[in-house]
């Protein structure tokens, strides 16, 4: 079996990917960006650890996959369009050609989906498992969102459904509480959301148009809503009976009702939370101005969004009712590197 060193790796498979005429396909030090968009850039990064992030004996494409996913959609929450990321790869190793053409097919697919192109990075050697991080960039909206500008009285909405793959990871690790409850597909479809985030690029219009504060949902909504409070110096109260739901996860709570937790708190749902003013919710408009509102702008998007709660002056945690309205105290706050 072909192993093949940082050179081979470099021209024969990932210089391939680098289509930005900027990235002279990774034969330079430095990429060139000579045109930038006229708006500014964002920029985020996020790095991927094998027995963090993924399992080990993961497919390499399904972690490329992921890497470039979760960067954008951090770009999508910002209502930036992506163009260049740039790739740290550090293996253990020489991977073998096939690994090393499956990872590219990874990155190749995810380019593909969301319109984006490798200019740059470096490859490394690891001492331990191994890892990859992105940095993305994107094109900048004319109005800057960020997480601060949530106001009391505001309206949560979450895009698409929460708790997928959270529950998928679960499922991955044996739970006991899931064995025999899910049909074959309710089964896949979490896996899936595991592996495959959904960047909501399509949603760029109307954030722009109505948020006042937006970020992704990557630890957990329990914990990124106090995030977004903190910033906005504001707190919430959310209705978990409003949580978007699969039907696998309504499944999996129904059979399991403590589960609810692990999709408050278990993170990797990659979906947008944003703060409406009241006046971009359908409710606070008249007829003739509905078709401006926030909710029509996401279904003209065909991006399903979810009114959960709202925000409110006071400096306390985040609240989250249970289905009676009685309050839920949680046990974890969700995803943290180095938690205490």
């Amino acid at each position: 079996m072909r192993r093949l060193g940082e050179n081979a790796l470099i021209a024969e498979v990932l210089s391939p990917l680098a289509t930005n005429p900027g990235a002279f396909g990774l034969s330079d030090d430095a990429a060139h960006l000579s045109a930038l968009p006229p708006s500014g850039l964002v920029i985020t990064t996020d790095a991927l650890v094998a027995g963090v992030h993924f399992f080990e004996n993961d497919h390499p494409g399904d972690a490329a996959y992921k890497a470039v996913a979760v960067n954008v959609s951090d770009l999508a929450a910002k209502a930036a369009k992506p163009f260049a990321y740039l790739l740290t790869l550090a293996l253990p190793a020489a991977p073998t050609e096939d690994w090393a053409r499956a990872f590219a097919d990874g990155l190749a697919r995810a380019q593909s989906a969301f319109g984006i192109s490798l200019i740059g990075g470096d490859t490394v050697t690891a001492r331990g498992p191994w890892w990859l991080s992105v940095t993305a960039l994107g094109e900048a909206p004319a109005r800057p969102l960020l997480r601060g500008g949530g106001k009391p009285g505001d309206v949560l909405y979450v895009t698409g459904t929460l708790g997928d793959a959270a529950l998928g990871l679960k499922l991955r690790i044996g739970l006991a509480d899931l064995v025999g409850v899910l049909s074959a597909a309710e089964t896949d479809h979490l896996a899936r959301r595991y592996l495959y985030p959904e960047p909501r690029l399509s949603m760029s219009a109307a954030l722009v148009a109505h948020a006042s504060a937006s970020m992704d949902i990557s630890d957990g909504l329990a914990l990124d809503l106090t995030r977004l409070c903190a910033a906005s110096g504001v707190t919430a109260t959310v209705d978990t009976s409003a949580l978007p739901l699969s039907e696998a996860a309504r499944a999996a709570v129904t059979a399991c009702p403590a589960l609810l937790e692990t999709i408050l708190t278990g993170g990797d749902d990659y979906e947008i939370l944003a703060a409406v003013p009241p006046d971009s919710s359908a409710s606070g408009l008249g007829p003739q101005a509905r078709s401006l509102s926030f909710e029509a702008a996401a279904r003209a998007s065909g991006c399903p969004v979810s009114r959960i709660g709202a925000l409110a002056e006071g400096a306390a945690a985040p609240s989250f009712l249970g289905p009676s309205g009685e309050p839920l105290i949680l046990s974890a706050k969700g995803f943290e590197h180095f938690s205490l």
